[in-house]
């Protein structure tokens, strides 16, 4: 299996106010401590923005570059998102990533509300991530699409028309379907050629079915603990990792569970957990 890191996992976070975000050198550091020996990018601003300088802060730390998840707004009519993420990826193919996560992003800041696509949405929506893939794929990097609470693909209808609609490739969030009311395990067992990235979590599911119900935001459910480390949740992480490696997946297992911090952890912090759902991965094989 190949196991990576994500910085979420430790609070780091795009969405502004999100919690206290840690420095990467301590991120890095743990990172590494846990056994890892890759990683998503995280958001802007984590790692430095030079290609050369963000290459070699991963190196320090015995990290290779998977490439990261990137939100972009891809449905509205008229707005052209190729440039942008013809920007991002110089980044990727300089720092030797070539994962890019795409999220179909509302425009809005944070992920607790969304707008509903209409039909010229839709058809903008899947259009645009089918050029974005091509694009990245000239740039030699895989592109696939990131079913995600808050945005344009969140539910179990919204990822099954964008399965019908567009080529590009999924990364199953086992998380985000969860939380969106799709069930991560029969997606893999459906559609196992069509999963290019893989992010885990593990969910408490009376926390995801109060945010279906709208009694909690996605937010508030992060911080009450959502995520689980994996095997200590409602997701059948086993199932799903099983039924993967059984299609011949050749794809990134990036331990990913969201967390909001309110300060600077004292002890181990977020590295428990994620030292934990290593260890548990790493017992499936």
């Amino acid at each position: 299996m190949k196991i990576a890191g994500a910085p979420i996992s430790w609070g780091v976070c795009e969405v502004p106010g999100w919690g206290y975000q840690l420095a990467a050198d301590r991120v890095l550091r743990e990172m590494h401590d846990v056994g890892l020996t890759a990683t998503e990018f995280g958001p802007e601003g984590f790692l430095p923005a030079d290609p050369a300088a963000k290459a070699d802060l991963l190196a320090r730390y015995g990290l290779a570059a998977v490439g990261g998840f990137v939100p972009v707004v891809a449905h509205e009519p008229g707005h052209d998102p190729l440039p942008e993420v013809d920007a991002v990826l110089d980044g990727f193919v300089a720092a030797g990533a070539d994962m890019l996560v795409l999220a179909a992003a509302t425009g809005l800041d944070g992920y607790d509300e969304r707008p509903q696509l209409d039909e010229d949405g839709w058809k903008t929506l899947c259009g645009n991530l089918d050029r974005l893939a091509a694009l990245a794929a000239e740039r030699g990097v895989h592109a696939c699409l990131h079913p995600h609470v808050g945005t344009m693909i969140e539910t179990r209808d919204d990822v099954y028309r964008l399965l019908d609609g567009a080529r590009i490739p999924l990364c199953l969030d086992t998380g985000h379907l969860f939380v969106g009311g799709a069930d991560p395990a029969a997606l893999a067992r459906e559609v196992p050629e069509r999963v290019a990235h893989t992010h885990l979590k593990d969910v408490d599911a009376r926390l995801a079915e109060s945010v279906r119900a709208g009694e909690r935001t996605y937010t508030e459910a992060v911080r009450e603990g959502i995520y689980r480390p994996l095997g200590c949740g409602d997701v059948d992480i086993a199932g799903i990792v099983h039924t993967l490696e059984a299609h011949g997946y050749q794809g990134w297992y990036v331990m990913e569970q969201d967390t909001v911090l309110v300060a600077e952890p004292d002890g181990a912090g977020p590295r428990a957990d994620v030292a934990s759902s290593v260890a548990y991965l790493r017992s499936l094989q």
